[in-house]
Order: C-alpha cells, then sequence, then structure tokens
C-alpha cells in the first residue's frame, strides 16, 4: 500500500491553453511532427488530443484519446510522446545508442534521423521489458518522432512518482524493483536512469517509465550503468526510509540470478 504525497490533477483549461501556446513558440508542434500526429489521427490510433502530462529533456508527453484502431482496443486514453527535433541535448544521447548493436547503424547523419532511432529504441526497449514481465508502460505504436503508449493512471489523476509517493511497505517496494532490474537484465536490457524520477506508483506497484536509453547488456558500459541505476534507487531508498542494502549484494543478486534469454 501507498498514499501519495500529493497528486498531479488534470490543468485548469486556462493553464492548457498557455502551455499550448508555450509549447508551439518552442516549436513542438513543427510540420513533420503535425504530419505524424495526422497519421495517427487517421488510423485510428487517436481521436483527440488532451492536455500535457509530463515534460522532459527531450520530450514532451501528452494525454490523448484513442481511437478506433486495433491497435489500442480496450484503452479510452494513451500517453503519446512527443520527441523534440529541436533539443540541445540530442548529441548527448549518441552515447546511449553508439554501443548497443541494436540501433547504432540506423543513426543517420541528421538530427531528425537520430531522433527517429531513439524514439523506435524506447519502443522497443518497451517491448523487451513486457516480454520480461517488467511493470511498464505497455507500447502501442511510434512513428518518426511519436510513441504511443499506455497511460498510467485516469482522467483525473495521473500515476505519482516514487519520489512524490509515501510508502507503506517501503522494503517489499525496493524488493520489488530489484526483481524487475533482475527481469530486465535477463533479457538483455539494463535501464541506465532508473531513479525515483522514472518510477511511477500505479495501482500499487512501481512502474519502470522512460526507456530511451535503456541499452543492451553487450554495450561495453553496461555493467557500470546497472551499478549507477541501483546506487541511486538505495541512496533514495537509504535517506527517504532508513533502508540499508549494499550495492555489491543487489548487482549479484541482478546479475547471478537471472539467467540471460539472448
Amino acid at each position: 500500500m501507498a498514499r501519495m504525497r500529493s497528486k498531479r490533477h488534470a490543468p485548469l483549461r486556462e493553464d492548457f491553453m498557455l502551455n499550448e501556446q508555450r509549447k508551439t513558440e518552442q516549436g513542438i508542434f513543427d510540420h513533420n511532427t503535425m504530419r505524424v500526429l495526422g497519421k495517427l489521427f487517421s488510423k485510428g490510433i487517436v481521436s483527440k488530443l488532451d492536455y500535457l502530462i509530463a515534460r522532459g529533456k527531450e520530450a514532451d508527453i501528452y494525454l490523448a484519446e484513442v481511437g478506433n484502431s486495433e491497435i489500442v482496443e480496450g484503452e479510452q486514453l494513451i500517453a503519446l510522446k512527443f520527441f523534440r527535433v529541436d533539443s540541445t541535448t540530442f548529441f548527448n544521447i549518441k552515447d546511449y545508442i553508439l554501443g548497443d548493436p541494436r540501433f547504432e547503424r540506423q543513426i543517420g547523419r541528421g538530427r531528425y534521423s537520430i531522433i527517429k532511432t531513439w524514439c523506435k529504441k524506447e519502443f522497443g526497449n518497451l517491448s523487451i521489458a513486457i516480454q520480461a514481465g517488467v511493470h511498464a508502460p505497455k507500447p502501442y505504436i511510434y512513428s518518426e518522432n511519436i510513441l504511443g503508449m499506455q497511460f498510467l493512471g485516469d482522467k483525473e489523476n495521473i500515476a505519482p512518482k516514487l519520489l512524490d509517493t509515501e510508502l507503506e511497505n517501503p522494503g517489499a517496494i525496493l524488493n520489488y524493483i530489484i526483481k524487475d532490474v533482475g527481469r530486465l537484465f535477463s533479457y538483455g536490457l539494463v535501464h541506465t536512469d532508473l531513479s525515483e524520477y522514472n518510477i511511477l506508483m500505479h495501482n500499487g506497484l512501481p512502474y519502470m517509465i522512460d526507456f530511451g536509453q535503456a541499452i543492451s547488456i553487450k554495450h561495453p558500459r553496461a555493467q557500470e550503468f546497472l551499478k549507477r541505476d541501483l546506487a541511486n534507487l538505495l541512496k533514495f531508498f537509504r535517506k527517504r526510509y532508513k533502508i540499508e542494502k549494499s550495492i555489491e549484494e543487489c548487482y549479484n543478486k541482478v546479475v547471478s540470478n537471472n539467467v540471460r534469454k539472448v
């Protein structure tokens, strides 16, 4: 069980309009993005774009209502992740593509090519996470710089970050996350950016998000990133809940208890 420290509610209409204006001014809805979004509408994947629910360095996420496409059958809401073509951090993300044998040959020379590869990479990583039994948003579709995935929450409330949740059973939640890290590792992936900011609490369980930077365990820095993920988690639970676990113990549990399926 867990209770939220704070709830993120749907913004007021005035706030929504201001956000829309700001995003337009910043270029998130440029010509290419609008063209791709139009395809999602025409295919029945999206019927209405609602409001901004999250903003990151490389992308913004909007809540949308689904159309009649079988791809999102049974869902009423979907999260659309728009990767910014004009992101100032797009050079940094190359570090998580170069060295990953699945995608490094797909990078072109231009900025837009990198962004499209990053979007495809997150879709693929989420697909692997779901196959591994990891709690993460289900990916539905990707097209150029837009990713459609499961929305965690409901029309009124967005699933809160681990940071914004007061856990009643923090030890059990920490163990659950470490098991998911192990499940992901057994299917050949390391998240590389796991922290209290990239875990949402949904229906009492921790869901990993932001898989764009996740890398193959064949990446030359995979072990380094895995230990960093564990260090970030343990630091948060130690400071917030006074839970002590060693990085080496957790690392060995993740690596030795999970037979690689790749």
